[in-house]
């Protein structure tokens, strides 16, 4: 046994190095196929104990570490074309429990038939969980597998399960909050600038301002994933709603007194796994992070995002009506007036989307403020009306709203950088979680949908 067990740990030794190491990747020749089914095959019967499944799993994960695109996609295509379930099992499970429908042996026969239906798929991939890094081997697996997936469709059904097992895996009763500071492991740090994807981390500078003692940073963990955050979500503790998301990341600002602080402004949500895609946890990560910072500062009254609006551009110009609806007469002779006599007078929608192609307006004080009202208007009417699939078009209004916020206030040119104005126009929006509304607009909007919003947001979108 002792034998046994070195073998395994220096296989998992190797895993290890693969995990952390970037190899030069190869195909699946024909030996590799014949002997990954024959590896498969054995994982899938459970054939010996458990030292040979984890040392199975360590020979499989190397396999699948060392192949390129191609191999890996071929790789799971055996895994979900080869060890689905047996139909002819099936569908005697099937006969045999609608004949003992009424009678004592239904239970019997129900359970014989959800062991019919279970696949080997399962089997094969959850033998990687005994693995020091196996769980995160699995998310990595699925991250490839989405990317395969639209080529493949014959990958979707092992897709599903896998997706199913990883949300029970990844259950927010199973995940830890932790906060996240500038004195924590410098690994895990690095890790924040890679993964933050809503405001670029450009400098080790601009993470110690986000980590300084008016900011917080928390994290949700799994226990096989310590080192690795779920999901994580940064806050500013300040005493006003935040309408500037460059003043809010500003590293030469004074550092704000948090005894002073009144209001918490969630300015960057990041999910960092690709591969657990559709394993919902933001919601429960901002309502863990409410009860904390209420807990340690009881002067906090609001509770707020500072939020971008990722598809209000691209909605707007494939909607030149939206326009027209949004820039009355009065608006386009304001514009006409505080034009640059280098550019054409707009006249219709498409005009105002090709003055609007760059940045160069918002360098104007006075035409950017002539295309204030319309284009605050423009985003209210998307936020309040715009659809895809009877839910709201903008992907960061349905996670906010689905948890329960209210759209509080639009922001004017409130993130000048490239990637806002490419986004939305300059163009951010507040959302408010105020503690006493959150289940009831939870319940609203997973009812019937509806949207819950301030009297100055409904009267904009109406104008």
């Amino acid at each position: 046994m002792q034998v046994t067990d070195g073998i395994v740990l220096r296989g998992l030794r190797r895993m290890r190095s693969l995990l952390a190491e970037v190899r030069t990747p190869r195909s699946l020749d024909a030996r590799q196929v014949a002997r990954l089914r024959g590896l498969l095959q054995e994982s899938a019967s459970g054939q010996g104990g458990e030292a040979s499944a984890r040392q199975r799993a360590v020979r499989l994960a190397e396999i699948y570490l060392r192949l390129d695109d191609e191999g890996r996609a071929g790789f799971l295509r055996i895994i979900a074309s080869e060890f689905g379930p047996d139909p002819q099992k099936v569908a005697q499970a099937h006969a045999d429990y609608q004949a003992a429908l009424g009678s004592d042996a239904q239970w019997g026969a129900e359970s014989r038939l959800r062991n019919a239906i279970r696949s080997s798929r399962m089997r094969i991939l959850t033998q990687f969980n005994t693995l020091p890094e196996g769980v995160k081997f699995l998310v990595d697996l699925r991250a490839d597998l989405l990317r395969y997936i639209d080529a493949d469709a014959i990958l979707k059904a092992l897709d599903r399960e896998l997706e199913q097992q990883l949300a029970a895996w990844f259950d927010v009763g199973f995940l830890e909050l932790q906060r996240i500071s500038w004195s924590s492991p410098a690994a895990l740090l690095e890790k924040l600038i890679r993964y933050e994807a809503v405001h670029e981390i450009r400098s080790w500078n601009d993470l110690k301002n986000r980590l300084d003692s008016d900011r917080r940073c928390y994290a949700f963990f799994h226990p096989r994933m310590p080192m690795e955050p779920l999901i994580f979500v940064e806050v500013a503790l300040i005493d006003h709603l935040a309408d500037n998301v460059q003043k809010l990341l500003d590293e030469h600002a004074p550092v704000f007194d948090v005894e002073r602080a009144n209001t918490a402004i969630f300015y960057s949500i990041s999910n960092t796994q690709v591969g657990l895609r559709g394993v919902s946890f933001g919601n429960f990560l901002l309502k863990r992070v409410v009860d904390d910072l209420k807990r340690d500062y009881p002067r906090l009254i609001s509770f707020a995002t500072l939020s971008p609006l990722p598809s209000l551009r691209s909605w707007a110009e494939k909607t030149p009506e939206a326009w027209e609806k949004a820039f009355g007469p009065s608006d386009f002779e304001r514009i006409r007036r505080h034009l640059p006599p280098d550019l054409p007078p707009p006249s219709k929608a498409e005009d105002l989307i090709g003055l609007l192609g760059d940045a160069a307006w918002a360098a104007d004080e006075r035409l950017a403020r002539a295309l204030e009202h319309g284009l605050t208007r423009l985003a209210a009417r998307y936020l309040m009306t715009a659809t895809r699939g009877g839910r709201p078009y903008d992907p960061v209004t349905r996670f906010h709203l689905g948890n329960g916020a209210r759209i509080e206030r639009l922001n004017y040119l409130a993130d000048t950088s490239a990637r806002g104005y490419q986004q939305s126009y300059g163009m951010m929006v507040n959302y408010l979680y105020d503690p006493e509304m959150i289940e009831a607009n939870v319940e609203a909007f997973s009812r019937g949908g509806e949207i819950a919003a301030s009297a100055p947001i409904r009267r904009t979108a109406r104008d």
